[in-house]
C-alpha cells in the first residue's frame, strides 16, 4: 500500500492541536509521517506539538517553522513541498480523522492509479445530531462540488493528493496574496486543468469543528465570495450548482445553535473532539494489542455513549 504523510498547517491552535494529534496517530494504518507546520503561534501550540512528541516517542510527528511569511498557503506549500509520503494528506489543526482515514486515503490511491486528488465528507463534532449532520454533508459534498460538470472539488480539510501531482502544480497554485480565494479550490481547478482525476470517497471521513459559523454574517459572507473569487481567477473553469447557496440557508440556524451547544459541552464538561472516534480507538487499541482491561475499558465507553451521547 502507499505510504500516507498527513500535513497540518498551525497558527495559533492550543485548544485542538493535541486532539488533532492523537486522532491522526490513533490509526488502524499509521501514517507515514504527520508534519505540523507552525507559523508563527504566539500562543502555546509550538510546546503543545512538543509535549506530545515527548509522550508519543513512537508516533511519527513531526514539527516543522515556516516563520518566512504568515499565511495559510505558504504554510500548506511548506508541509506539503516537505512531506515524504506517496500520498500527502491535508488536514488542519482543529480536525479529527476517522481513525481508518490512513487506511481509506491508502487504498483510495492504491486501488486507482488515475487518481491524483480525494475528498470526502465531513461530521461536525462540537455540533448536535452528527448522523444527520454528516448524511446531510456527504449528499452536499457529492452533489454540489463539482467544476466542469461532474469533476470533483476537493475540501481543504479533507484532502489528499497523490505527491507526484502535487509536485506537477506546486509552482502553478495561485498564492493569493489578497485572501480572497478558496485555496483547495484552487488546488482542484489546477488539479483538473491538467486533466488530473479528482475522486470523492465516502468512507473518507474527517471530523471538523463549526465554528466558521460563529462569526458575523458580513465575516461569513465574505467567506462565502471566496468561491465567486475562486473561479473568477480560473476563467477556463466552471460549475453548474453554488454549495454556498446551501450553506447561506444553513447559516442562521448554526449560527444560533452553535453557542448554545458549546454552552451544553462546557457544562457537562465534555470534549467532542476527543469523544468523537473514541469508541472506534478503542477497537483499534484491542486489535492491536489485546488486553482484558482494554476491552472492558471499550465496552464501558461504548454503553455509556450509546446512552449519553449528544
Amino acid at each position: 500500500m502507499l505510504t500516507v504523510s498527513i500535513v497540518i498547517p498551525a497558527w495559533n491552535e492550543e485548544d485542538r492541536i493535541a486532539d488533532c494529534l492523537t486522532n491522526a496517530t490513533r490509526q488502524t494504518v499509521m501514517p507515514h509521517e504527520v508534519i505540523v507546520v507552525d507559523n508563527r503561534s504566539t500562543d502555546a501550540t509550538v510546546d503543545i506539538v512538543k509535549t506530545f512528541m515527548e509522550e508519543h516517542p513512537d508516533a511519527p510527528v513531526r514539527l516543522l517553522h515556516q516563520d518566512e511569511e504568515q499565511g495559510l498557503i505558504p504554510t500548506r506549500n511548506y508541509g506539503l513541498n516537505h512531506a515524504t509520503g506517496d500520498v500527502l494528506g491535508r488536514v488542519d489543526a482543529d480536525c479529527m480523522l476517522k481513525p481508518d482515514w490512513v487506511e481509506v486515503v491508502s487504498g483510495i490511491f492504491t486501488e486507482d492509479p488515475e487518481a491524483m486528488g480525494a475528498t470526502g465528507p465531513v461530521v461536525y463534532y462540537d455540533m448536535p445530531a452528527k448522523r444527520v449532520g454528516l448524511r446531510g454533508d456527504d449528499s452536499v459534498r457529492r452533489h454540489m462540488y463539482r467544476a466542469d460538470g461532474d469533476q470533483v472539488l476537493l475540501f481543504g480539510s479533507n484532502m489528499a493528493l497523490r505527491a507526484s501531482a502535487w509536485r506537477q502544480i506546486a509552482n502553478e497554485v495561485c498564492r493569493d496574496r489578497e485572501d480572497v480565494m478558496h485555496e483547495d479550490i484552487d488546488i482542484s481547478l489546477h488539479l483538473l486543468g491538467r486533466s488530473m482525476k479528482t475522486v470523492y470517497c465516502q468512507r473518507m471521513i474527517c471530523g471538523i469543528s463549526a465554528r466558521r459559523m460563529d462569526t458575523s454574517f458580513t465575516s461569513f459572507r465574505n467567506y462565502m465570495n471566496r468561491f465567486r473569487n475562486t473561479f473568477a481567477a480560473h476563467p477556463d473553469h466552471w460549475r453548474k450548482r453554488k454549495p454556498e447557496h446551501t450553506l447561506y440557508a444553513l447559516y442562521p440556524w448554526m449560527h444560533t445553535l452553535y453557542p448554545m451547544y458549546q454552552r451544553y459541552l462546557d457544562r457537562m464538561d465534555i470534549n467532542p473532539a476527543e469523544r468523537l472516534w473514541l469508541k472506534e480507538q478503542f477497537d483499534v487499541a484491542r486489535r492491536d494489542e489485546p488486553d482484558d482491561d482494554i476491552a472492558d475499558a471499550a465496552d464501558a465507553v461504548g454503553e455509556e455513549n450509546s446512552h449519553s451521547k449528544p
